[in-house]
């Protein structure tokens, strides 16, 4: 936080007092799973596309088999890149929206304080009990500004680990779901592989969405 602290630089910053917008970031648990479903399904639905094209214009299975892992190796790693890159540019905009606020609060004090103070007025909170929340949440600059980040802004920090973490889960879950219409091919001929393929991926992406649909409702 020292370190936050001393990159704010000091030059000067609008004062108008901001309401609560945005959204919350998902929880942890939450995240996390989006980033398995995420990288699954473009995984699965990407490799039976390659599969049914490469059935209907009549490849042999090895051929097939050969073209769709190497749209594996490429698209799990194109997923990877890309939810690494995202996460990373959710970590920046944390960090630059921590300096901006903390330039506020040295600044603009007294328009920082009307914000916590319409914070927590919108949360039932008035009189000399409002005002008490109010002296306790500004008296420290640490508190103070993660009360402005978490309740007016909205966003929660994003740690490097975090970044590392999506990134290698969502490329692990798209090499994963990739196999799914895959492993058909390894066990039965062409036709019959198919339809096992269509039915087994339709199957997963029918389960994953009502599971998405009744796990992560809310996050």
């Amino acid at each position: 936080m020292q370190k936050l602290r001393s990159q704010a630089a000091p030059t000067a910053v609008g004062c108008t007092p901001q309401g609560p917008s945005g959204s919350r970031e998902p929880h942890r648990v939450g995240s996390w799973l989006r980033d398995i479903i995420l990288g699954g399904q473009d995984g699965l639905v990407n490799v039976l596309g390659i599969v049914l094209g490469a059935t209907a214009a009549g490849a042999d299975t090895r051929i097939l088999v050969a073209a769709a892992l190497a749209a594996t190796f490429a698209e799990s790693l194109s997923m990877g890149a890309v939810a690494y890159t995202s996460r990373l540019a959710e970590r920046d905009h944390y960090l630059s929206e921590l300096q901006r606020e903390l330039r506020e609060i040295r600044e603009c004090p007294e328009e920082e304080r009307q914000e916590v103070r319409d914070i927590y007025r919108a949360k039932g909170f008035d009189g000399p009990l409002l005002e008490a929340i109010v002296d306790r949440m500004t008296a420290d600059e640490e508190t103070w500004l993660h009360v402005m980040m978490a309740e007016e802004l909205q966003l929660e920090p994003v740690d490097t680990r975090d970044v590392l973490r999506t990134a290698m889960t969502v490329t692990l879950a798209s090499i994963v779901g990739s196999l799914v219409p895959l492993l058909p091919f390894f066990v039965l001929p062409s036709p019959s592989a198919v339809w096992l393929a269509v039915a087994i991926s339709a199957a997963t992406l029918f389960g994953v969405g009502a599971y998405k649909a009744t796990s992560l409702v809310g996050d």
